[in-house]
């Protein structure tokens, strides 16, 4: 399993060595590198980028923003001088931490670390199930018998064929293991099956009785995986 790397960093010398560390590691490629992230924007949003190396403190438009940016992201993998922004960042889910001057040995623990999760979720992929916590028990719940899932404060609801599961697993936890291909997230509150979707209006979805609304944040990546856009 190969990952396509694209760098953003705008320290010349940090970029370099960044580029030569990327170079030796076999399952690694890099598309391409940038020295800020407004740049990059375009490339990430239309095309297939496996993994982000990304600096935070940049002049002008820091990493934190551009990720503020992205509803769909790749794997990223933060780089700073910073020790400070360590938690913010994995508020944004980011795979690891390199903090500046890091070593190659710390450099290929992270981007194994990338590619042991990336492999996993594609196995995960070729399941038809999850195992979804609930009360005291672990419910085996079938990919095909969800219509949509819904946050509701500390929970999620998942809104199945023929009942309805409260769980406290986070949608993070839950988008982890769903097929990528097969649900999408469309508002900070619902995650929907698209093969359940009857009709598209006025940027709602109806499932059923249901209408759940699209939000501005994950609208793109909706219409784009439905091809609508």
């Amino acid at each position: 399993m190969r990952l396509n790397c694209l760098l953003i960093e705008d320290e010349p010398l940090a970029l370099l060595r960044l580029k030569e560390y990327v170079e030796r590691v076999p399952f690694l490629r890099l598309h391409q590198a940038f020295d800020n992230g407004l740049e990059a924007i375009p490339t990430l949003q239309n095309e297939s980028i496996d993994l982000l190396f990304l600096d935070i403190e940049m002049d002008g438009f820091s990493g934190l923003q551009l990720l503020e940016t992205l509803p769909h992201r790749p794997a990223v993998i933060l780089t700073t001088a910073f020790d400070e922004y360590a938690l913010r960042g994995y508020e944004f889910g980011v795979a690891d931490y390199l903090l500046k001057p890091y070593t190659f040995e710390r450099f290929l623990q992270a981007v194994m670390r990338v590619q042991e999760r990336l492999q996993a979720g594609r196995k995960v992929e070729e399941n038809t199930f999850l195992f979804v916590k609930t009360e005291y028990r672990l419910q085996k719940v079938g990919f095909d018998d969800i219509l949509f899932i819904e946050g509701m404060r500390d929970y999620r609801r998942l809104h199945l064929r023929n009942e309805k599961i409260m769980t406290l697993e986070t949608f993070r936890d839950l988008e982890a293991v769903l097929p990528t291909r097969k649900f999408c997230r469309v508002h900070k509150s619902y995650v929907v099956a698209i093969d359940k979707i009857e009709s598209i209006e006025r940027e709602r979805i109806k499932i059923r009785q249901e209408l759940i609304p699209i939000s501005t944040t994950y609208r793109d990546h909706f219409y784009e995986l439905i091809g609508r856009i």
